[in-house]
């Protein structure tokens, strides 16, 4: 079957078009409807909570059929039906109860649309990046055009302005191909045999280390910029110059695959992950500082994301595809996700922005530490 480029690019633009009017300004959102630093940082920690569940619950169902495009359609249904319920009302356990279940169909969507696009590369998996930057297109486009908008009108349009955002993501599912995912018995095991492997805990460790350090960015990052005098444009325009760099290393990254190995490409990334969160909490008075801060996401999320889709699909080859998708979702921006929210929520108010940026540079030390010892550093890398 012929590759849809265009259709498998335009579910990631829709996709991410849709976190780019959710993720930078949500926060701005709860603020405005009158929740704490600490509520903030609990509701954040929910909804990324459920990626420890529900993609290995979405994921089995997937492997159990051979399919991921039936799934994807119906949570991609669930989660824009269920959003609207934030139109509703706004006290705290609502809030909360809607944030959960809406997050549960949500964060499975993306895995198993990884895993497919992977299923259509087949033997191509390098030109995977070519695909996915465009979702940091439509994740620019909507975060400088939201960012425009709420300037001139109330934040609380927001809600409204995402749940038509998931009514196209939606359609976008409904035109988007099936692949099915082909039999070989032979190499079909349990997926144990390869998860409880030292390479394979390590290479957990570190992404779930560096999604804890993204924890603070994600939830008060706009908030850090707006107590320190910058507008929600200006805001806008930082989200979209990071998002600008990392589609940069998509574009690039067919040809830094030939250049250098996956494990240097990985250690440089928590490198710079490292210097990168040093620079926000110390840099936010020098508007050079916080723009090469931004321009270093190239490496805090695009070279380090990349690195992990192509480790997954050798390490767990096309048969577990959809479990490791998964399993890396689960690990790394569920429980990760979830620990970077609370610790961020609760040390906010206590402690200052510019030290939980700190903390969340010390993550990125840890998990560099760790890819060192004990991540890629076998040839082959395949381990399933």
């Amino acid at each position: 079957m012929r590759l849809p480029y265009w259709r498998l690019s335009g579910f990631y633009f829709c996709y991410f078009a849709t976190l780019g009017a959710f993720l930078p300004f949500w926060s701005l959102y709860l603020k405005q409807i009158g929740f704490a630093a600490q509520e903030i940082g609990e509701l954040t920690a929910m909804l990324v909570a459920t990626k420890v569940v529900a993609p290995h619950v979405w994921s089995w169902l997937a492997d159990k059929r051979g399919r991921c495009m039936g799934l994807i359609r119906i949570t991609a249904l669930l989660s824009m039906l269920i959003f609207g319920g934030f139109l509703v009302r706004h006290d705290y356990q609502w809030v909360a109860i809607v944030t959960v279940a809406f997050s549960f169909f949500w964060n499975a969507t993306l895995p198993q649309f990884e895993a497919a696009t992977l299923l259509h590369l087949k033997a191509e998996p390098q030109r995977y990046s070519r695909i996915r930057l465009w979702g940091s297109v439509g994740f620019i486009l909507a975060v400088l055009g939201i960012g425009r908008f709420l300037d001139d009108f109330s934040i609380e349009w927001l809600p409204w302005i995402i749940t038509g955002l998931l009514v196209i993501n939606w359609l976008m599912a409904l035109i988007t191909p099936e692949v099915i995912q082909s039999q070989q018995p032979a190499a079909v095991g349990s997926v144990f045999a390869v998860l409880f492997k030292p390479e394979i805990l390590a290479f957990f460790a570190v992404y779930m280390l560096l999604q804890v350090a993204h924890g603070p960015y994600y939830v008060f990052y706009s908030v850090y910029l707006q107590q320190n005098g910058y507008s929600a444009t200006f805001t806008g325009m930082l989200w979209a110059l990071g998002v600008c760099a990392e589609i940069g290393v998509f574009y690039w990254m067919f040809g830094l695959l030939k250049w250098f190995s996956l494990r240097g490409l990985l250690l440089a990334s928590l490198a710079l992950s490292m210097l990168r969160w040093l620079m926000i909490a110390y840099g936010t008075q020098s508007l050079t500082i916080i723009v090469v801060a931004q321009l270093l996401h190239a490496a805090s999320f695009g070279l380090a994301h990349v690195v992990a889709i192509q480790l997954l699909h050798r390490y767990f080859g096309e048969a577990h595809q959809s479990k490791a998708q998964g399993l890396y979702s689960s690990i790394s921006f569920g429980l990760g996700g979830m620990l970077g929210s609370f610790y961020s929520g609760y040390c906010w108010d206590k402690i200052g922005g510019d030290l939980v940026f700190v903390i969340a540079s010390l993550a990125c030390g840890l998990a560099l530490i760790i890819a060192f010892i004990g991540v890629a550093r076998q040839k082959p890398v395949t381990l399933g």
